[in-house]
């Protein structure tokens, strides 16, 4: 059976087609043409799609008119794990993905899924099936506007001034400030979660995630897919 999983994010959407289990196409297209998707869907002529997006007014018709069977994801939406966060009508369908992606991935252990973003985001989930929670904080890119919008001189700057641990420019300061700071941070989590619960996989995902993977002392799985594989583990047990 083919299947079209959507991730709608913050800066772009992001679609993969399914058969079974096996993603046999994936691409991206921004939010204001969304052509890709209606060829997509000409090519492979799906018969069921999912939908994730992280802002709660978006339209759907586009994938509704032509794919009967769609399911947009909420919190209501029965998932192929169990949900211990407090307030799931609050938890953003990226991360209800990504943990079914490590759930997916790894049964039966504990795993750290990390999303380097617009946002990063820790998630957790222990014994295979259960999602505890996790964290958020602001991507790398939001930190170097951060530094820009709110000082009065301090310059936007980008990864490519990145050199060192010690930056010898304010550019490489900021750069090096702001980058080593979230591999710190990363690496910190790695270390409690292995601490509090044993674990020891560790994926990261999203735009910035092959950027820090090689930057983190341990081994990590670095997979830009996880969220769509979560999201076709979820339309394969709702089915």
């Amino acid at each position: 059976m083919v299947k079209l999983v959507i991730d709608k994010g913050n800066s772009s959407i992001k679609y993969g087609i399914f058969d079974q289990e096996k993603l046999i196409a994936v691409d991206s297209t921004s939010h204001s043409d969304q052509r890709k998707l209606v060829s997509v869907i000409e090519q492979f002529s799906p018969e069921l799609a999912i939908i994730s997006s992280v802002t709660s007014d978006d339209d759907h018709s586009l994938i509704l008119d032509r794919i009967a069977q769609t399911i947009i994801l909420d919190s209501n939406t029965p998932l192929p794990f169990i949900n211990e966060y407090e307030t799931p009508e609050t938890l953003g369908r990226d991360r209800i993905a990504l943990a079914a992606g490590v759930t997916y991935l790894c049964p039966g252990r504990s795993v750290l899924a990390i999303d380097a973003g617009t946002a990063i985001t820790y998630d957790v989930v222990i014994d295979g099936n259960i999602y505890i929670g996790g964290n958020i904080s602001p991507g790398m890119m939001m930190r170097f506007k951060a530094l820009n919008a709110f000082t009065g001189r301090l310059p936007l700057v980008s990864s490519d001034d990145f050199r060192d641990l010690i930056g010898k420019t304010t550019h490489q300061a900021i750069a090096s400030g702001v980058i080593n700071g979230i591999v710190f941070e990363m690496e910190g989590y790695r270390r409690m979660v292995e601490q509090e619960w044993g674990i020891t996989d560790c994926f990261i995902t999203g735009g910035d995630s092959d950027f820090f993977a090689g930057k983190l002392k341990k081994p990590i799985f670095a997979n830009q897919n996880l969220v769509l594989f979560g999201l076709n583990r979820i339309l394969e047990y709702n089915a």
